[in-house]
């Protein structure tokens, strides 16, 4: 009890596979006992219910805002609180992961645990994980600070979806990283697999190299983010047609793709013992199935929409006529349609 507890940020842009990462170290053989703290930008999150597989995990949400700016002060709350009870023996851990969202620059994070005593005297940053989309990495790092900061605090770059990329689009992709930080290594991320011996308790996190980085890291690092990202969240209780979901939200990114930047949700689908899990980011998406619904467990669907000018009451209302049985194909697409020729954004 006396030694410092070892902490695991994952960090990358929406969408990247943090997520699956942490799901795949959570099923992985390593012994640990892990508490994970997760950041959600929107006001609600589902990877609560995608990640937990038994009652025995220690699963803490921070929702509605950025874990490095609106909601860092419920991060020193939440670590004090988990110390509390752990060394009251209520709960037991030996490692913590903190998942941020893909919006969150990892710097006032990293910084809790260095300018905050009551952080520092239990905890130790064990490493930063950067997840990189390979797909989308380039135009994320022209158009977003958090991404290039995310590559540049990483002590891991971990390649996700390096299967839709050439050879040479991911060659130069890893020269752009790189350039950014040659300190990091780098390895390939299939479906979230990657040796665990190479991202736990690897004590990666170097506090020089930061500060030449960033020379004010030990100061004041406050972030706030200005490219009018905003998010909502969707909920239907009345089942829904999967197919439907699909043909709509594949015509929506046709038209709203660059506005949409991440999008995802667990479904309640007809007919179906388990719920559907669907992932999208940009104008690639897809769904699968997920856990089945436990015996009187509420079934709702809920998705996750970040963007920016999000045409929300379109998506609401195209949405709605997802439900099974209520509306044909051709009334979909024209819900698409006058939503793009109206230019409507929430």
């Amino acid at each position: 009890m006396t030694e410092l507890i070892p902490v695991t940020i994952i960090t990358g842009f929406l969408g990247s596979g943090k997520t699956t990462l942490l799901k795949r170290i959570l099923q992985g053989d390593h012994g640990l006992r892990i508490a994970v703290i997760e950041n959600e930008f929107a006001a609600e999150s589902i990877d609560h219910g995608l990640l937990v597989q038994d009652s025995d995990e220690q699963i803490v949400e921070m929702n509605n805002g950025c874990i490095c700016c609106s909601v860092r002060g419920d991060l020193i709350r939440i670590l004090g609180q988990l110390h509390a009870k752990r060394a009251a023996g209520s709960i037991v851990f030996d490692h913590v992961i903190i998942e941020t969202t893909g919006l969150a620059a990892p710097g006032p994070v990293a910084q809790t645990f260095f300018a905050e005593p009551s952080v520092s005297e239990f905890y130790m940053l064990d490493a930063i994980l950067t997840v990189v989309d390979a797909r989308h990495a380039q135009q994320q790092l022209t158009l977003h600070q958090e991404a290039q900061e995310q590559v540049g605090f990483a002590d891991r770059l971990l390649l996700s979806k390096t299967d839709l990329v050439s050879k040479q689009e991911l060659a130069a992709l890893r020269q752009r990283l790189a350039a950014i930080n040659g300190r990091a290594g780098m390895q390939k991320l299939s479906f979230g697999n990657v040796p665990l011996r190479d991202i736990l308790n690897i004590r990666g996190f170097n506090l020089n190299a930061i500060i030449e980085l960033e020379p004010a890291f030990l100061g004041e690092l406050g972030h706030r983010h200005g490219d009018g990202v905003q998010s909502f969240v969707y909920h239907q209780a009345q089942p829904l047609d999967l197919l439907q979901v699909e043909n709509f939200l594949d015509a929506v990114v046709q038209l709203f793709g660059t506005q949409l930047m991440r999008y995802k949700g667990i479904l309640h689908v007809a007919d179906m013992p388990c719920r559907a899990v669907f992932q999208g980011v940009h104008m690639l998406m897809g769904s699968e199935l997920g856990a089945p619904w436990r015996e009187g467990e509420n079934r709702v669907s809920t998705m996750i929409f970040i963007g920016r000018d999000l045409p929300q009451d379109m998506l609401i209302r195209g949405l709605d006529r997802c439900v099974a049985g209520a509306a044909s194909p051709a009334s979909l697409m024209a819900e698409v349609m006058d939503g793009a020729a109206s230019g409507v954004a929430a």
